[in-house]
């Protein structure tokens, strides 16, 4: 008994302990911010309030009033002159992934990579995404958990992170990342690159499914993310095959379940879709290919879709890849007007991938929305509704409390914007410009208004 206290020291070191990393990224309790003469969009309605004043005490929204708010004028107390400009929720991005958008593909599987490679360039790139306005994220993909850790403990900035850890695949499916001459690890090969840097684990059977799920739960994953269709970058599976039996979806339903979370699919066809719907799974991703009568099925059942608005594949690409990818973008408009007809539960994604570029234009995509929403539906979708999926993981949520919304009582997650977003949804595509001020968890991290 004597060396238990030395164990759980070393096992809080090693995977980190939520309570204390979210004691230490609190602000100090008595912190004070005041926005002085701002107009509020506050998550959910379709227009902008009149002009108030926005109190926040430590991490949480205090007060909001059309009358001044007496404060102390106290070393730790900010006043931002509002000026009439606009206060609204941060922005959420329901699927990223932070540890593969950072590197191509090639680079990633090179012998020499290593994971300190890579986790360098997603710490870089998480604090960029807090820069573009993405105060929480849902990672759907890749070892995120250290970086999610340092970003808690106030070591390193970034969004809050909602992590799956490694994507679940079958052996042939989506996540299975082998190289074409690289054998299965259970016929005379290996365990793969990819598996050993913690993206993905290609598991097969009701056991391997139940144990790389509990895995991810171990590390501290707030949902589960399977693949269970064919993919449209990936050159291995065809884009119409359906991936995992309806037992072994089964298996991480209920093993994500025991823990009080959910899991989500990788999904683009009738066929996917419908089986993890039998299954019990709670999120969709993707769904560009669905017929109406599954959108419909979604809508019934209470599941989740987490669209994106995909780019045709680079001309760079296999002709093959192309021609997928071209498919799921051809598909985009309809699955969202038929989501959009049948009031299905909606959420919103970028999806980068592999190519470092992209990243930059992360709250550009948010614009492409325009085509099925409103500039105040659109905003109302990457943050109020986006927020209602996070909550989907119970007891597993990092980050108990109200997001994606401006109202008392709610986590201090903030942008104020050079503007009316509602008037002028391009005001977003330039956060280094427009987003004069940037805060989560009641801390700033951008203020242009500053001297």
């Amino acid at each position: 008994m004597k060396f238990l206290p030395l164990l759980l020291l070393v096992f809080v070191a090693l995977v980190g302990d939520p309570a204390v990393a979210r004691a230490e990224s609190a602000p100090a309790s008595g912190a004070v911010t005041l926005f002085t003469d701002v107009r509020v969009f506050d998550g959910v309605g379709p227009a902008l309030s009149p002009p108030v004043n926005v109190l926040v005490r430590g991490r949480l929204i205090e007060k909001i009033s059309a009358a001044p708010i007496p404060t102390d004028r106290r070393a730790d107390t900010v006043i931002i002159a509002g000026g009439g400009r606009t206060l609204m929720p941060g922005l959420i991005d329901a699927h990223v992934h932070i540890f593969v958008s950072t590197c191509s593909q090639h680079d990633m599987l090179k012998p020499e990579t290593t994971y300190e490679d890579l986790e360098a360039k997603a710490l870089a790139e998480a604090e960029e995404m807090l820069l573009r306005g993405f105060t929480s994220v849902r990672d759907v993909g890749g070892p995120i958990f250290g970086v999610k850790r340092s970003i808690d403990a106030g070591k390193t900035r970034g969004p809050r992170i909602y992590p799956s850890g490694a994507m679940i695949s079958q052996t042939s499916g989506h996540g299975d990342s082998r190289l074409p001459h690289e054998k299965s690890r259970r016929f005379f090969g290996h365990v793969s690159k990819g598996e050993h840097l913690g993206v993905n684990f290609i598991a097969d059977g009701r056991d391997e499914v139940l144990t790389a799920t509990r895995e991810n739960l171990r590390s501290g994953a707030s949902q589960i993310k399977l693949m269970a269709g064919g993919g449209a970058a990936t050159a291995y599976d065809p884009l119409d095959v359906a991936q995992y039996t309806l037992d072994e979806l089964k298996a991480a339903v209920e093993a994500a379940d025991d823990w009080g979370t959910y899991v989500t699919v990788h999904a683009y066809t009738v066929k996917a879709v419908r089986r993890a719907v039998d299954a019990g799974v709670k999120c969709i991703e993707h769904g560009q290919l669905l017929d109406e009568a599954t959108i419909k099925l979604l809508a019934k059942k209470d599941v989740w879709l987490s669209l994106q608005a995909l780019d045709p594949a680079p001309p760079t690409a296999p002709a093959h890849v192309q021609v997928k990818k071209q498919s799921v973008v051809d598909g985009t408009d309809f699955a969202f007007r038929m989501a959009r007809k049948h009031k299905v539960k909606l959420a919103w994604g970028t999806d980068f991938l592999f190519d470092p570029r992209q990243n930059e234009r992360q709250t550009a995509e948010i614009l492409k929305l325009r085509r099925w929403f409103t500039p105040a539906e659109a905003l109302k979708l990457v943050t109020h509704d986006n927020a209602q999926l996070l909550a989907l993981s119970g007891p597993r949520n990092p980050y108990p409390g109200a997001l994606g919304v401006v109202r008392e009582g709610a986590l201090a997650d903030l942008l104020l914007v050079d503007g009316d977003p509602l008037a002028d949804l391009d005001l977003l595509a330039q956060p280094e410009k427009n987003l004069v001020v940037i805060m989560k968890d009641g801390r700033i991290h951008q203020n242009l208004l500053s001297p």
